[in-house]
């Protein structure tokens, strides 16, 4: 019941949280109606494996783009460790969330990569589609032709939003490096729409990836060579995997572009 009340008086709240230093401290506006951990200061303690990644595998001048970006911190930390070289895009479907995004990036300051927002949804085709707004925190948001997670709490409202392909996306922003993609259960969708990403491009890809899509991922991306890796081990502790986990780590193959 406590819950539930803090939720509901989370809504639509606004607050303004810094970056760990490690990331530059720049200020984020956030949300705890994205997730009720948003109330607490200390950005580093919401998401620790983003912030991992992040450091490790992000480089300067690279071009990132983070693809379920939510209130945006996976994308400005990864915009300070490409520097002002780089470029982020972040793609996000809750044009809310999207807002918030652009208010970020117009005061990170020049230590960053300039961050591009996009409110879309990313699936297997251009279109429309519905997302469904999520009862509890908005980071569980979910496009209605896909189950979402036990987090969803059930919907509040159902919203019409424009679907774009990763495909799609290389005709107007530059190819990626590396993209991260926490799309809430439409992973499979998102990777259907990537052929020329995948087979091309091959960028490094971290995946949040649902138990029940794990084959089809695991096929997909093994389909173009990738090579499969525990996101959330330790660098030195990671051993190739048969099947996606929970957040896969995908590495294409040595020497591709």
């Amino acid at each position: 019941m406590l819950r539930a009340l803090v939720e509901k008086l989370s809504r639509d709240r606004v607050v303004r949280r810094r970056l760990p230093a490690a990331f530059g401290g720049a200020g984020l506006y956030v949300s705890p109606d994205a997730s009720l951990n948003l109330w607490k200061r200390d950005l580093a303690q919401i998401d620790p494996l983003l912030f991992q990644l992040a450091a490790e595998l992000v480089r300067p001048g690279a071009v990132v783009w983070d693809v379920g970006a939510n209130v945006g911190l996976f994308a400005f930390a990864a915009a300070y460790r490409a520097g002002r070289s780089g470029r982020v895009l972040a793609v996000e479907a809750d044009d809310w969330l999207a807002a918030l995004m652009r208010r970020s990036a117009a005061t990170a300051g020049p230590a960053y990569a300039p961050v591009d927002v996009l409110a879309a949804a990313v699936a297997d085709r251009y279109g429309v589609a519905d997302l469904w707004i999520a009862g509890r925190g908005r980071a569980a948001n979910h496009l209605e032709s896909v189950p979402g997670s036990t987090q969803t709490g059930g919907r509040r409202e159902s919203r019409k939003v424009v679907t774009v392909t990763l495909d799609g996306l290389l005709d107007g922003v530059p190819a990626p490096d590396f993209v991260k993609i926490d799309v809430e259960g439409a992973e499979v969708l998102c990777l259907q729409g990537a052929e020329r990403l995948l087979s091309e491009v091959r960028p490094v890809v971290v995946c949040e990836v649902t138990g029940e899509n794990a084959d089809a991922v695991g096929d997909r991306l093994h389909g173009h060579g990738y090579t499969l890796f525990d996101a959330a081990e330790a660098p030195d502790r990671r051993q190739p995997l048969a099947a996606p986990a929970w957040n896969t780590l995908a590495l294409p193959p040595a020497g591709a572009a």
